[in-house]
């Protein structure tokens, strides 16, 4: 299927042919005939990625400080590839469409094959042929209104927040300043409540729409604004002011509170400078809100991903309501929308729509893309990417497919695959967007991509599974690839929990059984890459076996993460101490020799803010062998402070590892010492060379599934020891008979 995206990079557009989107729980799949282009905010995306690296920098200071603090932490090299990672990713590009349901995923009864639905959602409700959006980011289509006029119920949605936002009532003098097209909607939308408006706008054209649609009086900004307004509101000056307008100038806020009376409402879903004039703000004791979008819901994946709908007595108005309350003024007839088309597009021209925006060579408000309507063909899951034929056989080479393709799969393991000196051919990537894993195709090298990841599975030129996807998704595809034969590399956590880890076990074990049907005997390497940093290794050969008990700390400035981030959530993350902390259960135990007996764990408590508590845990790991280790995982320090520290005592020997940077070795008071000087190295190249020597050669996975499953049970016990303020057994025969 066709899609319009952007480079963030480059900020060039393509109208891609990629895979249809897989169709997920608590979502539907939808087949566009009509999107709309939000010129205001899509012009702002465009120009930012056009910037040079210095523009995108000086328009983006917070992200410049991340990656300042990067470099301190983690070197210059990794700061620079993980930032060039990040600006060198496919952005689709709208967010307001209307189509035809075409699949309905599970957990879904609101909607059925057939329906006609308008969608929002950046990400979701893009410019292609088909989408995915989650239900609580549809609303079905009333009567009357057609797709055309459907595809406004992002724009219309946002101005009734903003409209909301002024807490405006019946006869109150209302303010628009901008009348683009969210302007010209909220017009409209006052007018519908009783409102006398006036509206202000630099241009004729723009004036003359607005009085057609029912604002009551008009005006240039440059005019005498003070006294047309005073002389509309019969002195008393404007109840609400809502800014729509889009400029760096601080004039629109100051102009607003000019000619707001005292205590007036000033609403800015606009972007404009925000630079408040204390003075009159305190005279007049202005109010201010920069309105959020759509409404309540907006941002919040428990709303929106999750499909969790807030109880109608407790919010009134969510971004969902808001989106069908706009429709249905539509099919009132007291919204108007056919003034407000000026442009059609096919999709097949969508870049000449973006061109004819952007250098302004026409006049245009709305600018409507169209799609093909003559039935729901349906379109391909796959693509195939044009490369170079490989003459190897296949019997010479690792076939890998890969399952998800995010900023880890494309800013750190690939890369890391192509220093692998074993022979390989990246055969398929399985992503359920479907555009970013035509993205990773193309600049990896792989022979196709795809939206169902079964393709991978069923893929006989397919050794090894490569599985990058968020951690609630891990048990499942390992599961399933075990079943279909394929060895498997899945990056940390191995799984969330006990159910799916017995779960895996059993399969594995059947699996690789004698009497297994299955005579592939698949393989598991899970992403612990610190055991195979060079720095790691060179510590590890000094010490030579343990035979003798040993204290290991591992100090780790992990750095703050949002409350409402995917990796708290325990069906997609799992938390810190699962998804983060495993890395050093593992360390610990490939520096002792030996497996985790007993843990305790203590953590911050108290009110500790935007931090979770968790996140702050000093935690003790004995070991079979008589070793006990130490992770102290700390969020609330200062990032630019260097990341991790380890330190082995024992053996009449002291082994240092700083910030995977350097190590130093200390025996009869002499030191040696290994050091990097671009970069950190945690492993991940050594470990693929080693992943693929062993799927190549048919020999054991460098690490024990036995370990794997130490580890993750170690997690799991130091999250119980947490919650019940004790030490914990760690007893594999529990889950491993």
């Amino acid at each position: 299927m066709k899609q319009l995206l952007q480079n963030y990079k480059t900020g060039g557009l393509e109208l891609a042919e990629v895979p249809v989107p897989a169709v997920k729980e608590g979502g539907i799949l939808v087949k566009n005939f009509n999107s709309l282009v939000s010129a205001g905010t899509e012009k702002l995306m465009i120009n930012l990625a056009k910037k040079s690296l210095l523009g995108k920098a000086k328009a983006r200071p917070d992200l410049v400080k991340k990656v300042i603090n990067k470099v301190k932490s983690d070197g210059l090299m990794e700061a620079y590839k993980q930032a060039m990672g990040r600006l060198d990713n496919p952005i689709p590009l709208g967010y307001s469409c209307a189509g035809q349901v075409i699949e309905v995923g599970q957990r879904v009864d609101d909607f059925q094959s057939g329906d006609r639905v308008a969608c929002f959602g950046s990400g979701y409700a893009s410019h292609a042929e088909i989408i995915y959006v989650p239900k609580n980011l549809a609303v079905k289509i009333p009567e009357g209104v057609s797709y055309e006029e459907a595809s406004f119920v992002a724009l219309g949605a946002i101005a009734l927040h903003a409209v909301r936002c002024a807490n405006i009532s019946l006869g109150e003098n209302v303010v628009v300043v901008g009348l683009g097209l969210l302007g010209l909607i909220a017009v409209q939308l006052l007018k519908a409540s009783g409102c006398n408006v006036f509206g202000i706008d630099p241009k004729e054209d723009k004036l003359k729409l607005a009085k057609e649609l029912g604002v009551d009086k008009v005006a240039k900004p440059d005019e005498d604004i003070s006294a047309e307004i005073n002389g509309f509101t019969d002195g008393n000056g404007a109840d609400s002011v809502i800014i729509f307008a889009s400029t760096e100038s601080n004039q629109p806020i100051e102009q607003a509170a000019e000619i707001a009376r005292e205590r007036a409402n000033i609403v800015v879903p606009g972007m404009v400078g925000l630079d408040i004039p204390r003075k009159i703000f305190y005279e007049k004791e202005l109010n201010l809100v920069v309105s959020r979008s759509t409404g309540p819901g907006i941002y919040d994946p428990e709303y929106e991903e999750k499909g969790r709908d807030y109880p109608i007595s407790y919010v009134r108005w969510t971004e969902r309501r808001n989106m069908r309350q706009f429709l249905k003024l539509v099919a009132d007839g007291k919204i108007s929308l056919e003034k407000l088309i000026t442009h059609h597009f096919s999709i097949n021209k969508s870049i000449e729509a973006y061109d004819m925006i952007m250098k302004g060579s026409e006049p245009y408000i709305g600018v409507l893309l169209e799609y093909e309507t003559k039935g729901i063909q349906k379109l391909s899951s796959k693509i195939i990417i044009e490369k170079k034929k490989d003459e190897r056989k296949p019997k010479d080479v690792v076939g890998v497919g890969m399952i998800g393709a995010g900023q880890f799969a494309k800013g750190t393991l690939l890369p890391a695959i192509k220093k692998v000196q074993v022979p390989y051919n990246l055969i398929g990537v399985a992503t359920a967007s479907g555009y970013s894993g035509k993205h990773a195709a193309k600049k990896f090298g792989f022979d196709y991509c795809t939206s169902n990841y079964k393709e991978l599975l069923e893929d006989g030129s397919i050794d090894l599974i490569l599985i990058t996807t968020r951690h609630g998704l891990h048990a499942k595809f390992v599961i399933e690839s075990l079943e279909a034969g394929k060895d498997v590399f899945v990056e940390k956590p191995l799984c969330l929990n006990q159910s799916e880890l017995e779960e895996i076990i059993n399969v594995y074990n059947s699996t690789n059984s004698t009497n297994s049907m299955n005579p592939t005997n698949p393989s598991i390497m899970v992403g612990f890459n610190r055991r195979f940093s060079p720095f790691t290794t060179y510590i590890k050969n000094l010490f030579g076996h343990v035979d003798e008990p040993v204290v290991i700390n591992c100090r780790i400035n992990a750095g703050f993460v949002p409350k409402d981030s995917w990796v708290y959530d325990p069906e997609q993350g799992g938390g810190r101490i699962i998804g983060e902390v495993c890395h050093f259960v593992d360390l610990i135990q490939y520096l002792s020799d030996s497996q985790p007996v007993r843990v305790y764990a203590e953590c911050i408590s108290g009110e500790a803010g935007a931090v979770m508590n968790k996140d702050n845990v000093v935690i003790t790991v004995k070991l079979r062998n008589g070793s006990v280790g130490s992770i102290s995982y700390i969020a609330s320090g200062d990032k630019s402070y260097p990341r991790e520290k380890v330190e082995i005592f024992g053996k009449g020997s002291v082994g240092v590892i700083n910030n995977f940077k350097s190590a130093s070795f200390t025996r009869n008071g002499k030191t040696k010492k290994k050091k990097s000087y671009m970069s950190m190295d945690i492993g991940h190249t050594d470990e693929m060379d080693a992943l693929f020597n062993a799927v190549k050669k048919g020999k054991e996975f460098p690490v024990s599934f036995e370990e794997y499953v130490y580890t993750t049970l170690t997690t799991f016990r130091i999250e119980d020891s947490i919650r019940e303020g004790k030490p914990m057994k760690i007893d594999i025969s529990e889950v491993y008979p």
